[in-house]
């Protein structure tokens, strides 16, 4: 996937959001939301896709849920194609982004997820 993407998991092997317990269920959209204000804030894309996927070979594997930052670089870069078609063509040619510029995203990440956490903190206080 392109730079910019994260994916948020369980901690605990689950390969469907029906089988979340209610504590995960409730961790789970706060969770996506910062994840997206994370991808919005460092790479402002056109579009921030959300989207699940579990599969394995033959069956569910565990659940994965990608926060995708799909800017207008990105979809020339791939003849235009969105959405499932976007991604699979992503998947497909296995381009992988710069490992350097993926260690500074994560680090810039990081802060991020710390500041809003220690909004969040300072909210509930």
């Amino acid at each position: 996937m392109n730079l910019g993407t994260l994916v948020v998991g369980p901690r605990e092997h689950v390969v469907a959001i029906a089988e979340l317990d209610d504590t995960a269920a409730a961790e789970l959209g706060p969770l996506l939301r910062d994840t997206a204000r994370v991808v919005e804030t460092l790479c402002r894309p056109e579009q921030t896709y959300v989207c699940m996927w579990s599969h394995g070979h033959d069956a569910r594997k565990h659940l994965h849920i990608a926060v995708q930052p799909v800017t207008a670089e990105v979809r020339a870069r791939y003849g235009g194609l969105r959405s499932e078609q976007l991604q699979a063509r992503m998947l497909a040619d296995g381009d992988e982004p710069d490992i350097t510029e993926v260690e500074q995203f994560c680090e810039r990440a990081r802060e991020l997820f710390r500041a809003i956490t220690d909004s969040g903190a300072e909210d509930r206080n």
